[in-house]
């Protein structure tokens, strides 16, 4: 197979915690063609998507001593070529949120590869309609009590209701923007004009779980089923738990209320071309549902001895395999 990636500068990427570095290792373990390119040098000429692509040869990762070392060159990238994507069996859209403008551009480029050719991980569709906080909404079930608004007295009355929400940028990634909120904080009005933007952009308000305090747990989804989990735990200096915020990684199981919560998300994921995603869960509760570039694959397999990007990889191959005419 021919297996393209969307990715962020290769050189920004570290091997020995980016998903798509694992991704892309399996992909070439397993004896296909690796080729990166970025959303910037995506284009659309005669109705068809086209990129400049370059292949790409990995030094994969070794886990020495429980922690995965990356040779100090790690990648060898060939010459720029621009080809049509739907000449790659599959594509995988890897670049990091945010989702602004050129993010969603790049999806509309997306649009115009032929699905009937080349597989993509994940829709374009799919990502666009499928803001990482907002598509958890859905769930009504799943979630904890939640808002989103921009207006301060609505705000205000929801978090005064709860006592302790948690306030969450809708566009943000990383935990980045994320505040603890209390009712009666001096700081209430500051917070709220800030995060919104006096008011011109909705934000999302949770109650708050204080069984954050025991962990942040990421869930890996293959087409709706679950393959693998991480607890994050905050550093204790803050009281996010994002790998991304300084939080730890442990090993942990996925509990009957968590495969409820993946079995209510399931269909949903596969109707919008939702393959590859990884979904937040604190105390039983969906809090996130993430899309874009997904990650956690690196820290699971260094805790529990697997391979979940060879697994990802074999889905694709299975799936394609499927799809070819008789």
């Amino acid at each position: 197979m021919k297996l393209a990636f969307i990715i962020d500068p290769i050189h920004q990427l570290d091997p020995c915690h980016d998903t798509s570095v694992a991704l892309m290792e399996a992909a070439q373990i397993l004896g296909h063609e690796v080729w990166v390119t970025q959303a910037n040098l995506l284009s659309v000429m005669e109705g068809k998507a086209w990129a400049v692509l370059q292949r790409v040869e990995l030094v994969p990762v070794k886990l020495v001593e429980g922690r995965w070392v990356a040779a100090n060159l790690w990648y060898k990238l060939s010459d720029r070529s621009l080809n049509p994507l739907d000449t790659m069996d599959a594509v995988f859209m890897r670049t990091d949120p945010p989702v602004n403008d050129s993010y969603l551009y790049a999806t509309y480029i997306l649009d115009y590869i032929d699905q009937n050719k080349t597989l993509l991980i994940n829709s374009p569709s799919g990502i666009r309609g499928a803001n990482e906080k907002m598509y958890a909404l859905q769930f009504t079930k799943a979630i904890p009590e939640t808002i989103v608004s921009a207006d301060k007295q609505f705000i205000r009355q929801f978090v005064e209701a709860k006592r302790a929400t948690v306030l969450k940028p809708l566009g943000n990634k990383a935990g980045e923007g994320i505040l603890f909120l209390q009712s009666g904080d001096r700081n209430f009005n500051s917070i709220v004009e800030l995060s919104t933007l006096q008011g011109r952009v909705p934000v999302m308000v949770q109650t708050y779980l204080p069984e954050a305090k025991e962990g942040d747990k990421r869930i890996i989804l293959l087409n709706g089923e679950p393959i693998g989990s991480l607890n994050r735990l905050s550093s204790g200096t803050d009281f996010r738990n994002n790998m991304a915020a300084g939080g730890t990684v442990a090993s942990t199981q996925i509990t009957p209320r968590e495969h409820e919560i993946c079995a209510q998300i399931t269909e949903s994921l596969r109707q919008d071309g939702l393959i590859f995603v990884g979904i937040d869960v604190i105390g039983g509760y969906l809090t996130e549902v993430n899309v874009t570039s997904p990650t956690g694959i690196r820290e699971i397999d260094r805790l529990d001895s697997t391979r979940l990007g060879h697994q990802v990889i074999q889905w694709v191959e299975q799936t394609l395999q499927t799809k070819k005419p008789k």
